[in-house]
């Protein structure tokens, strides 16, 4: 794995002001836009602080439609800033004006307003106070290195096929390149939909199909416990070592390293793909072994193929995309 794409994910607070793989559209309203989004949209994501009996934790609140809200606590912190591994208690809750009020186990409750979070106990202690953050990948705007192929900068679709340009002038899902491609590097930023009212592969789908062989699953699966069907995973074969997904209508980064499977004269694999995918500027598959095909994808075989960005139904915009090929 190169150790330059290996980076901490950096933070700061917030401050808040009042065959293509292809599948029917999703019919649940999806925004693509803060505007769109609506208030609940403020009350989700992440916040860090102190609180009895934990010390460091992380909160991931999760916006699931109508008002209401799911709280993950982290102990130790966020995923990849401090989380130790260990899954704290779950809050659950609806938002009321400006004001959502979560109820975890033993009487406990999590009370959230604009870029704050308050843990008491079941006697109104206070236990703890958070702080809402936004972090931000420390690859997001990397920039192409000599002799790479920039595929999409907002200025032109001439490296895809199918390429549809959103409102905002991003790339759309469902385009693939014209390039089919081999051993290489490829840099992405994506932004999934919020999608509050949807559940599981029908939040903010998409996906990277490498050779269109291999799928690297994009997913709002935000403050999941990160499966292979999740965000970053290889599609039915590896959960990401540990899931980096912000919040919806974030921009994230993937920085993956692909090397091809190899083929004797006779047709025969002689050694697996290899698959490195840093997520949000930290590894989550490091020189994975890929087994076989992922899902739908095609077979393998010893000719270079397309990178896919699956169409799923669900409005995932690209931008800034780049390939170093080796």
């Amino acid at each position: 794995m190169s150790s330059r794409f290996v980076r901490p994910l950096l933070f700061a607070f917030l401050i808040i002001s009042l065959p293509n793989f292809a599948i029917a559209a999703d019919p649940l309203p999806a925004a693509t836009s803060l505007v769109a989004a609506g208030d609940d949209y403020f009350f989700q994501g992440e916040y860090v602080g102190s609180s009895v009996p934990y010390g460091r934790i992380g909160l991931q609140v999760i916006a699931e439609g109508a008002g209401n809200f799911r709280g993950v606590v982290r102990i130790g912190g966020l995923p990849g800033l401090g989380w130790n591994g260990e899954a704290g208690p779950e809050f659950v809750g609806p938002r009321s004006a400006m004001t959502a009020k979560l109820a975890g186990p033993d009487g406990r409750t999590i009370t959230l307003t604009v870029g704050s979070a308050v843990v008491r106990d079941a006697s109104n202690r206070q236990l703890g106070v958070l702080r809402r953050v936004v972090r931000t990948s420390p690859s997001i705007g990397r920039r192409p290195p000599t002799g790479a192929v920039v595929l999409f900068d907002g200025s032109s679709t001439d490296e895809f096929d199918g390429a549809n340009i959103s409102e905002a002038g991003y790339l759309m899902h469902g385009a693939i390149t014209k390039r089919a491609v081999r051993d290489f590097d490829l840099h992405l930023e994506f932004r999934t939909p919020f999608m509050p009212t949807a559940r599981g592969q029908a939040r903010g789908n998409s996906g990277v199909y490498i050779q269109q062989r291999y799928e690297v699953q994009i997913l709002d699966s935000f403050g999941l416990a990160g499966a292979h069907n999740e965000c970053a995973g290889v599609y039915k074969t590896k959960s990401p070592d540990v899931n980096m997904c912000l919040p919806p209508l974030a921009w994230q980064t993937y920085d993956i390293e692909f090397r091809a499977a190899r083929f004797n004269a006779a047709g025969e694999k002689t050694a697996d793909a290899r698959l490195t995918v840093v997520h949000n500027g930290f590894p989550v598959q490091s020189n994975f072994a890929l087994p076989n095909k992922t899902g739908a994808g095609k077979p393998e075989g010893p000719e270079p193929m397309p990178i896919l960005l699956q169409n799923h139904g669900n409005p995932v915009e690209y931008r800034n995309v780049w390939i170093v090929e080796r």
